[in-house]
């Protein structure tokens, strides 16, 4: 039996690792393609609509797929610490693999502008936690700044590794699929992600004959041609928090989506890169169309995500609607988090638990109250 070992050992020569890096890995990725049923049904339209649940990796969303590369090329350079500035998600990988490793972290977050269980993931796992009067953006900043005069290694998303171990999304998604969609949607917010999905795209199609926005021919990593094809990417910013929508940085972002509440994208003109190569467009969605979409699919298709990842399915059923994505479309969704990363959001917006007396009257009561009709 062939146990799974995580995304660097399964892509290695798609990756820039040696056959002598250390690598440090929770068996990310791998995680499941799941077809919506129902939805697709609800809202009438001939569509196949695919979830790519990153909320099943180990740390709850797809940013342990990059950090297993940022730490693991960070203990072959010898670093003995990584930092990152992150609204949550970040914090919580960049924890839990420098754990693994057995290397100090320490995270910069926004005070009072992290969900609760990101933080509590953060601070388990052993990490320092800095709280800064100040947003995602000035965290940013202020790693920066450090790194210039503490021996500390990055990893927030301008370290390069992250993106080549988040195009992994996309060999897996081809590997399901037997090629790529014909749409690939999903939230935008520091921008990286949209970047590195394309990347991954990319070097499936790619022989070495022509150059990607991304690569500019210099990428040496695409070893054999997996797609015939790359989809049309569409990214989706929370109407607070839009810099890309709005064309400038937007100052003080603020969106129930925490981890897309960046305003000004480290990523930004490569998203733009990405987005115009591919013929894909952005959009945004209010916070109250997140939020009863992040409910809809929980209870239609039983996939609960964070209000980060519901964007780019709010953000398909808009454009759906308007008719910029045609009948008989693949596409898949990246659903980026699990919904256990906020779940103070999740409960405001449920159904609150009933009481009643440990007898059987009151509960038959409430069951035949509450079963379908007809």
């Amino acid at each position: 039996m062939s146990l799974y070992t995580g995304i660097i050992e399964k892509y290695r020569d798609r990756l820039p690792v040696s056959a002598d890096t250390p690598v440090i890995s929770l068996n990310e990725g791998n995680t499941p393609l799941i077809e919506l049923r129902n939805l697709p049904r609800l809202i009438k339209k001939n569509v196949r609509i695919y979830a790519k649940f990153e909320g099943l990796n180990p740390t709850g969303s797809f940013k342990d797929r990059g950090m297993t590369m940022a730490v693991t090329k960070a203990v072959e350079a010898g670093a003995k610490a990584i930092i990152c500035a992150s609204t949550g998600n970040t914090s919580a990988a960049a924890a839990a693999y420098a754990a693994r490793a057995g290397i100090a972290c320490f995270v910069l977050i926004p005070e009072g502008k992290i969900a609760l269980g990101k933080l509590s993931q953060a601070m388990m796992h052993g990490s320092v936690v800095i709280q800064i009067r100040g947003n995602f953006d000035d965290g940013m900043r202020l790693v920066q700044e450090v790194a210039r005069t503490t021996p500390v290694n990055i990893v927030n998303s301008i370290n390069p590794y992250r993106l080549q171990g988040q195009k992994t999304i996309a060999f897996e998604i081809i590997e399901a699929l037997g090629d790529a969609p014909d749409y690939h949607v999903l939230p935008v917010g520091n921008a990286g992600n949209i970047c590195a999905h394309w990347m991954g795209y990319s070097e499936s199609v790619c022989e070495n004959t022509r150059a990607c926005a991304l690569c500019a021919g210099k990428c040496t990593y695409h070893k054999a041609k997996t797609a015939t094809r790359r989809p049309i990417m569409v990214g989706y910013q929370a109407a607070g928090a839009a810099p890309i929508l709005r064309g400038r940085p937007v100052e003080n972002p603020e969106t129930v989506a925490t981890a897309i509440r960046i305003g000004n994208p480290v990523s930004w003109q490569q998203a733009i890169a990405a987005q115009q190569e591919s013929g894909g467009w952005f959009g945004e969605c209010t916070d109250e169309e997140i939020l009863h979409v992040q409910k809809l699919l929980a209870q239609t298709e039983g996939i609960f995500c964070e209000p980060a990842s519901a964007i780019s399915l709010a953000g398909l059923l808009k454009d759906l609607e308007l008719g910029k994505i045609g009948e008989g479309s693949t596409i898949v969704c990246t659903l980026t988090g699990h919904g256990l990363k906020d779940p103070d959001i999740a409960v405001s917006q449920s159904t609150r638990p009933m009481t009643v007396d440990a007898e059987l009257d009151p509960i038959e009561r409430v069951i035949r109250e509450h079963l379908p009709k007809g």
